[in-house]
């Protein structure tokens, strides 16, 4: 968001101890998210598709293409552009990819104001900087 851009912005900007120990916890923090996101990656999908916005709502079956640039958190939509990123954990997605089960790509969820249970067929990748 732009609140969190400009006091980040303005903690680099003041470059002492104190600022770069805040910079460097939030780091770590985010770090974790990811860490967690990566060992459960169900747990974001079933988030990502219950948080969608009104207007794209749908229960499609979804591969979701997560950036993440550890370096620069804010940054991460630029990696999207970076094929010698993406290229080779792409390939080894879908190589692996066949040895899936269709049992564990099945997704159930809700989405609010809809009284039924949706379901689709889902996966993660991870693309980390």
């Amino acid at each position: 968001s732009n609140i969190y851009y400009e006091i980040t912005e303005k903690l680099r900007d003041r470059n002492d101890i104190a600022s770069q120990s805040v910079l460097n916890q939030l780091k770590s923090e985010n770090v974790a998210i990811v860490n967690e996101a990566q060992q459960n990656p169900r747990n974001l999908a079933k988030w990502l598709y219950e948080n969608q916005g009104e207007m794209r709502f749908g229960s499609e079956n979804r591969l979701f293409l997560v950036l993440i640039d550890t370096n620069d958190f804010s940054s991460s939509w630029k990696l999207k552009r970076n094929l010698d990123l993406l290229t080779p954990t792409i390939n080894t997605f879908l190589d692996a990819f066949s040895s899936k089960q269709i049992s564990d790509l099945k997704m159930n969820f809700n989405y609010p104001g809809k009284p039924q249970t949706f379901s689709a067929l889902t996966d993660v990748i991870f693309v980390v900087k």
